[in-house]
C-alpha cells in the first residue's frame, strides 16, 4: 500500500511523513526526490541541460513505481510518499503504474489557508546559517504556488485535501493515519498487472452527428484513449470490443454494428508492450445515447467527442496516426493493415 502524501512545496508534507510512519507500523519512508537525484547524478548534462524540473523526466515516472514496488517486497508496508505531484497527467502515469503493481493508492493533500502556508514558507530554514540558499529554498516554494492554485482544481476530485490549518506535524500525521484506517483517500484504480509478452487489443471509434469521433480520459496513464482493451485469453476480438464498450461507457452494441477499419501492429517500446491493434467502427450516437453514456468511474475520468486535428493535442503520435488511417479507412470503406500506425512498409521501416 501506498500512502502518497501530496502539496504544495512549504505544506510540511516532509515533517508530517516522519511523524506518520512513526503510526503506522511496518511503514518506511519513500522520498522520490532521491530517484531524481540519482538520475541528475548518472544522465549525461545535454539530457540534463533542458529540464528544470526532474518530474518532467520519463525516467524519473517509471522508476518511482519501480522503486516503490521494489521496496514493498523488503518491508510490510505501508510506504509512505511526501511528494508535490502538481500534474494531472504525472499523476496519471505514476499511479497508474502502481496500480498496474497491484499496489493501492491512498492519495491526500496538506491544504492549509494561503496565508499560512505564506508565513511557514517565509519561516523556512533547511540551511541554518546559509540566507542565501534558504531564499533560493523559499522563492522555489512560491513560484510553484500558481501550479498549486491551478492543480487544486482536479486534486479536489481525485485526493482527499486535509486542511492542516492549526495543525502541527504530529497532529496533522494522526488525522492522516486516521484517513488511511477509513480508507476513504484510497484511489479507486484497478489495473490488471502488466503482461509479460504482446497483447492483443480491441477499440471501438464512435461518432456524434458531426462525424468527430468519442475518446476517453484513462485514470491511469497521461494520454486519452479509445474506448476499448485487451482480448482476453479465448475471447474474440469483436467480443471483446463488446464487453469493453460495455464496461466503460454503459453502451451495450451488438455484434453486427461493428466494422473493423484497421489491424495495427504496435511495437513495444520500453516498459510498453505492443501488440496486434483491432479499431472497429461502432458507429453514431445519437443525443440521447450521448446523454446515457456512463463511464466506468475506476478507470475513465471524462470523454468527449474531438475532430482529428483536436484528437491531436490528445493522443500519442503513434495513436493519432492509427485513428488518421481508420478514419480514411472508414471514410473509403476499406481495411486497413498498418504497422506502428502506417502503412506496413512505412511502419517496419519506423519500428527499425
Amino acid at each position: 500500500m501506498i500512502v502518497w502524501v501530496n502539496g504544495t512545496f512549504g505544506a510540511g508534507k516532509t515533517s508530517a511523513c516522519r511523524e506518520l510512519v512513526e503510526l503506522l507500523p511496518g511503514s518506511l519512508l519513500f522520498d522520490p526526490e532521491l530517484v531524481g537525484a540519482g538520475l541528475c547524478r548518472m544522465l549525461p548534462a545535454d539530457r540534463l541541460t533542458p529540464v528544470t524540473d526532474f518530474q518532467d523526466l520519463p525516467s524519473w515516472r517509471r522508476l518511482v513505481p519501480e522503486v516503490a514496488a521494489a521496496l514493498l517486497a523488503e518491508v510490510p508496508g505501508p510506504l509512505v510518499v511526501p511528494m508535490t505531484l502538481l500534474r494531472e497527467d504525472y499523476r496519471d502515469e505514476i499511479f497508474g503504474g502502481l496500480a498496474s503493481r497491484g499496489l493501492a493508492v491512498h492519495h491526500l493533500v496538506l491544504d492549509p489557508e494561503e496565508t499560512i502556508l505564506l508565513e511557514r514558507i517565509a519561516a523556512r530554514e533547511e540551511y541554518p546559517g546559509d540566507d542565501a540558499r534558504n531564499d533560493r529554498v523559499r522563492r522555489w516554494c512560491l513560484d510553484h504556488l500558481p501550479a498549486y492554485r491551478t492543480a487544486r482544481r482536479w486534486l479536489h476530485r481525485d485526493a482527499q485535501l486535509v486542511d492542516t490549518t492549526g495543525l502541527d506535524p504530529r497532529q496533522t500525521a494522526r488525522h492522516l493515519a486516521r484517513l488511511v484506517d477509513e480508507g476513504t483517500a484510497r484511489c479507486p484504480i484497478v489495473q490488471s498487472p502488466d503482461a509479460t509478452g504482446d497483447t492483443v487489443a480491441a477499440a471501438v471509434l464512435l461518432f456524434d452527428e458531426h462525424d468527430r469521433v468519442l475518446l476517453v480520459d484513462p485514470v491511469y496513464k497521461p494520454a486519452w484513449e479509445f474506448p476499448g482493451g485487451v482480448v482476453e485469453r479465448g475471447e474474440a476480438p469483436t467480443d471483446a470490443a463488446l464487453r469493453e464498450t460495455a464496461e466503460e461507457l454503459g453502451l451495450h452494441l451488438e455484434a453486427p454494428a461493428l466494422r473493423l477499419l484497421a489491424v495495427d501492429w504496435e511495437p513495444r517500446t520500453g516498459p510498453r508492450r505492443g501488440g496486434l491493434r483491432l479499431v472497429y467502427d461502432g458507429g453514431r450516437l445519437d443525443p440521447r445515447d450521448q446523454q446515457q453514456l456512463c463511464l466506468q468511474a475506476d478507470e475513465l475520468r471524462s470523454w468527449r467527442f474531438v475532430t482529428l486535428d483536436e484528437a491531436a493535442d490528445l493522443l500519442p503520435a503513434a495513436r493519432l496516426r492509427r485513428l488518421a488511417a481508420a478514419l480514411d479507412a472508414r471514410e473509403r470503406g476499406e481495411l486497413r493493415y498498418l504497422e506502428a500506425g502506417l502503412p506496413a512498409a512505412l511502419g517496419a521501416a519506423k519500428a527499425g
